[in-house]
């Protein structure tokens, strides 16, 4: 029984221990301890309340600098709404209305807050907030709701400091291997629908096999790009990278439209080949041209994006699909069949999706 990727205990321990996890984690642990040996001395806050400045450095930890930032930011913008939430409601109380009718309330209108989306992480402490400051406010609610704000928000500022300095994250690399690995994975799809197209018969299983994990791949590395062009927003480290800033995208978008054209490649073959007669409709010949035309272009997205070593490969690619359209010229015009024209339509876009990484102009050097 095969278990899905999310529920893989191994995935888990692999996701928990990665390197930029455990980094975060040590990272993360010295600025909460930082944050709640400092709080005391922290102005306008009372000590007992110390213990939110560690809660601070919680929700101001991410895997990026610019996150950091923007997201501490958006938790102290949702908790002052909150902390003024409650302080409404026990004015509210003081009138004579009944505590359990002010909880109902705050949460009420803290949960429709939640649903602002400008909030950002920041909408899940409007309500939070809000029932602290009433429930736990006691005697004293504004100096309650003072060292709250306060001591948050001394927290968020240790957490960014802390995630800017120390080794502050950079997940270009990363995404650079994963977009190797995309392009590699693509290419042995193009290998494998071409080994099955050499046959007699097309095996359309074979071609499902090869692209049926190609969205999910795809959407993966997406997440990665993202991490990755944030990474560098307002990070030291990032400056120092020669490569240019949007060359990571341009990598994904090239790969993306391959991976589309792979799919249709395989979907236009699967037609051209189901049912008999399918020496016919493509002689042997005109399929042998195919299935090569199919491997000079899997081998030419299999090799690195940079012109030295794409500029054959794109020539083979050109030469293979000019011949395989060569012969299906050479076909009665009766006898072309739509489907077999498709597919050569699908692997131009492969061909131009790498044209721009050979342009010796185009900065688009990456291993």
């Amino acid at each position: 029984m095969n278990v899905p990727a999310a529920l893989d205990p191994r995935r888990w321990w692999a996701d928990a221990v990665a390197p930029e996890r455990l980094l975060l984690a040590a990272k993360t642990a010295a600025a909460a301890a930082l944050a709640w040996y400092l709080a005391p001395f922290v102005p306008l806050a009372q000590s007992e309340y110390s213990y939110y400045a560690p809660l601070g450095v919680l929700v101001s930890m991410y895997p990026t600098v610019a996150r950091s930032a923007s997201s501490g930011l958006q938790a102290i913008v949702g908790l002052a709404l909150g902390i003024g939430l409650g302080l409404g409601s026990l004015a509210v109380v003081g009138t004579g209305l009944p505590r359990i009718v002010a909880v109902a309330a705050v949460i009420l209108i803290g949960v429709l807050l939640a649903g602002v989306r400008a909030l950002g992480v920041g909408r899940d402490w409007v309500a939070i907030a809000g029932l602290f400051v009433l429930l736990l406010g006691g005697a004293d609610p504004d100096g309650y709701s003072l060292s709250y704000l306060i001591t948050m928000a001394f927290g968020v500022i240790v957490g960014v400091v802390v995630n800017l300095v120390v080794v502050p994250p950079l997940r270009v690399a990363r995404a650079d291997d994963r977009l190797t690995a995309l392009r590699d994975d693509l290419g042995a799809a193009l290998h494998r629908i071409a080994d099955a197209l050499a046959g007699r018969t097309f095996a359309p299983d074979v071609a499902d096999a090869a692209t049926a994990s190609l969205t999910a791949t795809l959407a993966e590395v997406r997440e990665e790009v993202d991490l990755a062009d944030e990474s560098r927003r307002y990070n030291p480290r990032g400056r120092r990278l020669h490569a240019p800033r949007d060359l990571n995208r341009r990598r994904l978008d090239a790969l993306t439209g391959i991976a589309d054209a792979t799919r249709e490649l395989s979907a236009a073959l699967g037609r051209l080949t189901a049912g008999p007669g399918v020496d016919t409709r493509v002689p042997p010949s005109t399929r042998r041209s195919l299935a090569e035309a199919v491997q000079a272009v899997a081998r030419l997205v299999t090799a690195p994006p940079w012109p030295d070593a794409t500029v054959a490969p794109l020539r083979d690619a050109e030469a293979a699909l000019t011949g395989y359209t060569d012969r299906l010229r050479d076909l009665a015009p009766e006898d072309e069949p739509l489907d077999a024209w498709d597919a050569a339509v699908s692997l131009r876009r492969v061909i131009a999706a790498c044209g721009p990484f050979s342009d010796p102009d185009a900065d688009t050097a990456a291993r």
